[in-house]
Formats: structure tokens, C-alpha cells, sequence
């Protein structure tokens, strides 16, 4: 996106990217159906950015997700909108997005340069990049890096990055995992049990220690280790600081949002006869299956023979969330080059001449299409800037 918005500038450009072949991660993110962007007004859109909204709007303002749209459009590829707002290539791929895409870059006149590591600068201020032909140094006017999070390292964003910036005097906040599962301590029975298991139409609430609360409902997935899917993605941010902050999370599931507590707990009084508990309970509330694993696993013994307490777990079962899985297996990160290093082009403070775009800058969003969107614009505005930066470089009669 640098590029092409370079290119209306009439610079000349070339790519470099550290894999042997471009957007690795882009491809990833169309394996299961390219969510480009989310139909959704602009107010409640932007607020999915959370602290960084003010820092996001003014990149969407110039190329938001109706412009996205329109791109896609020009490169023949037509999108639509799912049931639940979200937006798609009619075809689901990114793959045919892409081909069309470097087949245009290409045809402009942009040279891509393809295992090309950048390694940091020389000591005469030249790009310095790791080839399978040895090292190679470069010298550019202006220079964009998009070198991504640190998710997903195997595709090329592992953070490496970082301590470069860092040397050079720019403020790099360190990588969190965002869109991310995190631990719970099964027991051996249930990991056994439910393990890979979807958990439907659950409501997650959350409370943290500043008093903030948090209610969604959604979908999660039993794994392994504990929970993720869409559901806890959605409220990954808030559960991970407060773990980094307290050392643990308490999420309350309510496992039956569709019946009322005063109900559920006039079902459970009934008298159960020669049924076993398990099928009383199931029989009186319906719950089964990966339910009822949760609240065998979570609720004391004692706590099925009172209806009381019963309902009440039914209703808020608390499930401990002890630490969220590895950067390298979220969706997305937090973290990394603070918006305050940048100006509003966004380039470097530190480093005039150098812009930064994508998800190497500081802020973080839930999945659903706006990942994609506000990458797309902090690429167009970082491309813009480069080529403003220059026009104005020479305008004041400098090299």
C-alpha cells in the first residue's frame, strides 16, 4: 500500500521483503475466508481501537473500509457482506487479490526484491540487507518499513526489528500477544475429554481491578491448554493486562444466557426421583456435553446438590485464566513503535526520512476485518508521506 501511494507521487520504488515470495502472512490471513474489512458505521468501527483510536481515525478518514472496498474493486475482485457485518472477496481467497495486485505494482514500474532481511544501517546510513548472495547495502531518499509484529515468525514477523529501533532512539513498547488464547490448568480428564471443542452461545463477562466491565456473547474453543476463539479474542486485551497486572483473570461464563436465574433455579429444585444428577440437570436445564464438562470441572461436588449454588454457576461460572499463549501463536500483537515517536506523516522523529506503517506500530484491534482495514491505511499514509516528505526536502533545495 506504501507503494502504490508512492507511486502516485511519481517515485521510484523498490520492495524488499525478507521471505522468498510477498505477503506470506496475507495468504494466512485468506486461508479460512480473507475478511478484508467490517461494514459496520464509522463510530462503533473506530472504537474497536480502543486507546489508539485518535491515533487510527485520521488513517481511516483518508482510506477506511468503503475505499478499501473500492480498491479491491479495481483490481476485479468484488466483495460482500456477511451476516454478521463482515466483509469478504465474493471468492473468499486472498490469493487472487494478491496475483492481481503485484501484477499492477509491477506493471508501474515497482521492483520487488524478494529474501532480502533488512539488517539495520551502515555506518554511512545505508540499508543494510541479509541475502543468500552475502550482505547488500542500499541507499534511498525515503524509506518505509512495514516489518510487522511478532506473530507468526515463521512468516517473517518476529520482531527482530525492535532492538534496531530502539538503538536509534525511537520508543518501541514491547510486543504483546493480542487476538490471543490464553491458559487455564485442565485437569487431565477434561483436557482429554473436550479438548478441540467448541463452547456455543456462551455470554463472557469480566470484570478487572480498575472497575472496568466487559459482556459479550460469542462462541469460544476448549483447547489444550485452555480457552480461545472468537469470544475470547474480542476480550483478549483487557484479560491480558489484568494478568500482567494481578497474575490471573476470572472470566464468568454464563453457560444458559437464554433462560432467567429465577427459572433456572425453580427447574433445579425439582425433586430428581431415580434420575441420575447428571440427567436431572440436563433434563432441567439442557445443558450437556461441554457444558456440563465445565461444571463438573469448575464447581465443587458439594455445589450440585444445592440448587442455589447450582444456578449461580450456571449463570457466572468462574473459570481462572492463568497466562496467555506465546506471541508467536496469536493472531496479532500489541505493542511497538509508540505513536509519539511519529509525526503525523508518520515518520520517525528520530529518524527523518524513515516512515513506519502496519502492525509494527503501537496499537491493536479485535479480528473482523479491522486488523486488515488499518493496515491497509497506515501503508497508503506512510507511502503519502514519504513522497510529501520528499517533495518538501526538495522544494527546500536539499539532496
Amino acid at each position: 500500500m506504501a507503494a502504490e501511494a508512492a507511486l502516485e507521487g511519481g517515485a521510484k520504488i523498490d520492495i524488499f521483503d525478507a521471505m522468498p515470495s510477498v505477503g506470506r502472512k496475507f495468504l494466512l490471513a485468506g486461508k479460512g475466508g480473507l475478511n478484508l474489512t467490517h461494514a459496520e458505521p464509522l463510530e462503533p468501527f473506530l472504537a474497536r481501537f480502543g486507546a489508539r483510536r485518535d491515533r487510527i481515525a485520521p488513517l481511516l478518514a483518508d482510506f477506511g473500509p468503503e475505499a478499501l472496498r473500492a480498491w479491491a474493486r479495481a483490481l476485479g475482485v468484488q466483495t460482500f457482506t456477511g451476516s454478521s457485518g463482515r466483509v469478504f472477496p465474493t471468492g473468499m481467497k486472498a490469493a487472487p487479490l494478491l496475483r492481481a495486485w503485484l501484477h499492477r505494482l509491477r506493471a508501474a514500474g515497482v521492483t520487488i526484491h524478494v529474501r532480502h532481511r533488512w539488517s539495520g544501517w551502515g555506518g554511512d546510513g545505508a540499508l543494510r540487507f541479509s541475502t543468500p548472495r552475502g550482505e547488500r547495502a542500499l541507499h534511498a531518499d525515503a524509506v518505509v518499513l512495514a516489518l510487522g509484529g511478532g506473530t507468526w515468525p515463521q512468516l517473517g514477523s518476529d520482531g527482530a526489528w525492535a532492538p534496531l529501533l530502539a538503538a536509534r532512539g525511537v520508543a518501541v513498547a514491547p510486543l504483546l500477544p493480542s487476538n490471543c488464547g490464553f491458559d487455564t490448568g485442565w485437569s487431565g480428564h477434561f483436557r482429554a475429554r473436550f479438548a478441540g471443542t467448541p463452547l456455543k452461545t456462551v455470554v463472557a463477562s469480566f470484570a478487572d481491578r480498575l472497575g472496568r466491565t466487559f459482556r459479550m456473547e460469542g462462541e469460544l474453543i476448549v483447547t489444550e491448554t485452555g480457552v480461545e476463539g472468537g469470544l475470547i479474542y474480542a476480550l483478549s486485551a483487557p484479560l491480558r493486562d489484568e494478568i500482567a497486572a494481578t497474575g490471573a483473570a476470572t472470566l464468568h461464563l454464563d453457560l444458559a444466557p437464554g433462560r432467567d436465574a429465577a427459572r433456572l433455579l425453580e427447574e433445579l429444585g425439582h425433586a430428581r426421583g431415580r434420575r441420575s444428577l447428571s440427567s436431572h440437570i440436563q433434563s432441567r436445564t439442557g445443558l450437556k456435553g461441554v457444558k456440563m464438562g465445565l461444571l463438573r470441572e469448575l464447581v465443587p461436588a458439594a455445589d450440585f446438590v444445592d440448587p442455589a449454588r447450582l444456578a449461580a454457576a450456571i449463570k457466572a461460572l468462574p473459570l481462572k485464566l492463568l497466562a496467555a499463549r506465546p506471541l508467536a501463536e496469536a493472531i496479532s500483537s500489541a505493542g511497538g513503535v509508540a505513536f509519539e515517536a511519529l509525526d503525523e506523516r508518520l515518520m520517525l522523529r528520530a529518524l527523518p526520512g524513515v516512515f513506519c506503517a502496519g502492525e509494527m506500530l503501537d496499537w491493536e484491534a479485535p479480528t473482523g476485518g479491522y486488523l486488515l482495514t488499518a493496515c491497509f491505511a497506515s501503508g497508503r499514509a506512510a507511502g503519502l508521506g514519504a513522497v510529501r516528505w520528499l517533495n518538501q526536502e526538495e522544494a527546500n533545495g536539499q539532496d
